[in-house]
């Protein structure tokens, strides 16, 4: 039987996700701040992913069960739109000790139950590898840092011959696109420096947003990753091809752009 560690497991991704491995004989301990009943081969665990001693206490519970883990899937993670002059100190650490310290807590924590052949994947996001867009900045920057965190692991781990991955999606359709527009509608109310033009700006997270995949593919992607006998680290899944062609351009003609589309 092999054991599979998952965070975020009751959000979108990580459900379906969860769901599908404890359908093809894995044991999932499923890991979020709010969980449901246990279920065929699924046992959740209640766990604050921003506080290392949650994360020893679920440890603790995980050891209960087995002292050798398969996997660590990680999808826990948060959305934010703000921009970085106005952004609060108290959301600026929010996000990233979601999106971040999360899986360095949890990562560190579970090492001892990893063996050779083990496997982590990290979700980060299409925009890690990209300049991100107005006011997704303190989001982008925060999945950057996740992405070159797991690549340096990578470099580490891999002298214990266990696998790091990251599952770099696009929009995924889990009703991010409405946290996205209703946060920033709030940032428009709300900005005290940017005569933000909403409408215009929506637009664009329309359009980044419009070729949704289902979390089934993430769930199918994942799967995939993790019986693979040799995983690649990188993999990327439903990539947007307008912000492909906008990072693809000089930097200067890219803030030109931006700026013309969005300044009144």
């Amino acid at each position: 039987m092999k054991y599979v560690v998952i965070t975020g497991a009751y959000g979108g991704m990580g459900y379906k996700t969860t769901m599908m491995l404890a359908s093809k004989g894995f044991t999932v301990f499923a890991l979020d701040k709010a969980v449901k009943k246990p279920s065929f081969n699924v046992i959740p665990i209640k766990v604050d992913l921003t506080d290392a001693e949650s994360v020893k206490t679920a440890l603790n519970a995980v050891k209960s069960v087995t002292d050798k883990i398969y996997a660590i899937i990680h999808f826990a993670g948060v959305y934010a739109l703000d921009s970085l002059i106005e952004i609060g100190e108290k959301e600026f650490d929010k996000v990233f000790k979601i999106n971040l310290y999360g899986a360095y807590y949890v990562n560190k924590a579970f090492f001892p139950l990893l063996n050779k052949g083990s496997r982590i994947i990290m979700t980060t996001s299409e925009l890690a590898p990209l300049d991100p867009l107005p006011f997704t900045g303190i989001y982008a920057v925060s999945k950057s840092a996740l992405d070159k965190y797991a690549y340096s692991l990578k470099m580490e781990l891999q002298l214990l011959d266990i696998s790091v991955s990251v599952l770099r999606a696009g929009a995924v359709d889990t009703g991010m696109l409405k946290v996205s527009t209703d946060a920033l509608d709030k940032f428009c109310i709300t900005t005290d420096n940017y005569e933000c033009n909403a409408e215009k700006f929506k637009k664009i997270v329309y359009s980044v947003e419009a070729k949704k995949i289902s979390t089934e593919k993430i769930a199918k992607k994942i799967v995939k990753i993790i019986t693979s006998k040799k995983p690649k680290f990188a993999y990327s899944i439903n990539r947007n091809f307008l912000l492909l062609l906008l990072n693809a351009l000089p930097k200067r003609l890219q803030f030109f752009i931006i700026k013309k589309i969005l300044k009144k």
